[in-house]
């Protein structure tokens, strides 16, 4: 997984796989999730991204496993 924020757009994306994007859907106002050709989620951006995320200086992740 990569995240990413670009201050210039203003955007951040969130990279869950490589995979080649086939089709992307707006999933909120300002928000875009991007699917492969089977289905699987390959990204998720959202524009304007400092005004809809609080703190985007302290953006933190966590791997784990559910339990």
């Amino acid at each position: 997984m990569k995240i990413k924020y670009n201050e210039e757009t203003d955007s951040l994306v969130v990279n869950f796989c490589e995979k080649e994007i086939d089709d992307s859907e707006e999933i909120r106002p300002g928000v875009v999730a991007d699917f492969a050709i089977d289905g699987t989620l390959v990204s998720i951006e959202v524009l304007r991204a400092s005004k809809k995320i609080e703190s985007l200086d302290e953006i933190t992740y966590n791997f784990g496993k559910a339990s």
